[in-house]
């Protein structure tokens, strides 16, 4: 075989499976942190507190965006020690978070909760999954972070079904006692998995693909820099529409004439997609770059909106997880990629740590935002058809911005 050819996927990760196995696990331990996780709880919650929509939603917008405000200083650490120490005190954190969760006495401690959650499941474990991936591989970066996302929809297909039975027979509080247990015994195959001496990437071997644009960029290059403010829109919306809608998914599913068990046994299809579609995107980002890619994963999303707006029959609730799960595979392969390629490796923790950031305080205003509409009484319908209209004008400005810089002159 040429000995420059790629590896298939197989071949690939067989001969990176440690590695390639940390990057899963940390990317499923995120789920416990994830807004459809902590939708399942919603409606227990609410109970327990005596919550509407708006101020549940509210509540979870002001944690996560205590979250988001620490996210750019808390995700630059990893760039500052090694990935596995990083990675088990971000196993530790979430524990901790899942049993303040069980353990919030009033409403108010719940903004402290929900900030723990947030912090370490949706934001720090997500980050050391994707940002371990990118700082490990050099070559076939995007096969390696394809391969170790699908811990995402993984934790998709899995623990919501779990967790709705778990909660029906014992409770939404020891529920979580359960989470933060799994959260610690993370911390042993942690260490099994990335031994210590562990090699880094070596940066000047990642040039990026568009043209240009230097290997070396720091975070405030990346602020002086119009295209990342042109891709924003794009970084959002995954954000800012999934968080909506699963925040309050069973709600809409009460609206929709769907039984919670049809609508949580319908994130197998969504994993499944999200499966299907990060393999394909790695492989095309490793071949053509993310940046000729992205701009066509925020479609689907779009898609699947309109689904919830138009249809109301019980297939369509697996029909528009489908199409989330396409755009959610494609999205979350080929962000991570596509600021390698603009700003290198070499800072990519402070980098990417801060387009979470965004991505975040996308989705703290999504929730309220919806539960305003709910409890206002706003229709679905007209909600829904105002979310694919600004998925699809982000993706047109996604698309422009990626031409303009293809076409910078050197």
């Amino acid at each position: 075989m040429n000995e420059t050819a790629k590896p298939n996927y197989l071949t690939f990760a067989y001969r990176n499976r440690r590695i390639l196995s940390f990057g899963f696990l940390m990317a499923f331990g995120s789920s416990f942190g994830q807004t459809y996780f902590v939708g399942i709880f919603s409606p227990s919650i609410e109970a327990e507190f005596e919550l509407t929509h708006t101020e549940w939603g509210g509540i979870y917008m002001a944690g996560t965006l205590l979250s988001a405000a620490l996210l750019p200083f808390s995700g630059r650490l990893i760039d500052h020690m090694s990935v596995r120490k990083y990675a088990i005190l971000v196993a530790c954190g979430m524990a901790v978070a899942c049993i303040a969760m069980a353990l919030a006495p009033a409403a108010w401690t719940l903004i402290l909760t929900i900030f723990l959650l947030r912090q370490f499941g949706q934001g720090l474990c997500q980050h050391t999954a994707v940002t371990g991936m990118v700082k490990y591989f050099d070559r076939d970066r995007g096969k390696a972070v394809a391969i170790a996302i699908l811990g995402f929809p993984a934790g998709r297909a899995l623990l919501p079904v779990l967790a709705v039975s778990l909660i029906a027979i014992i409770g939404w509080q020891y529920s979580y006692v359960l989470c933060g247990i799994a959260g610690l015994l993370m911390t042993p195959v942690i260490v099994w998995l990335l031994p210590a001496q562990t090699r880094l990437a070596n940066s000047e071997t990642s040039l990026p693909i568009l043209t240009g644009l230097s290997n070396d960029r720091r975070l405030g290059d990346m602020l002086r820099d119009p295209f990342f403010f042109m891709m924003l829109p794009a970084l959002m919306a995954p954000a800012i529409l999934e968080t909506a809608m699963n925040f309050h998914q069973l709600t809409i599913a009460n609206m929709k004439g769907w039984s919670p068990e049809w609508v949580t046994g319908g994130y197998a299809i969504f994993a499944v997609m999200t499966v299907v579609f990060s393999m394909i995107a790695g492989d095309l980002a490793d071949r053509i770059g993310a940046a000729r890619l992205m701009p066509f994963g925020l479609l689907p999303l779009a898609a699947g909106v309109l689904v919830v707006a138009y249809f109301d029959h019980y297939i369509w609730a697996w029909v528009y997880l489908g199409f989330f799960g396409v755009s959610s595979g494609l999205m979350v392969t080929c962000i991570p990629l596509l600021l390698a390629e603009v700003y290198g490796t070499r800072h990519i923790g402070a980098i990417r740590s801060f387009a979470a950031t965004v991505s975040v305080f996308g989705s703290a205003l999504a929730p309220p935002m919806l539960g305003y509409g709910l409890d206002a009484e706003v229709s679905l319908h007209k909600m829904a058809i105002i979310g694919a209209l600004y998925v699809v004008i982000a993706s047109l400005l996604m698309a422009y911005a990626c031409h303009k810089e293809n076409n910078r002159p050197k």
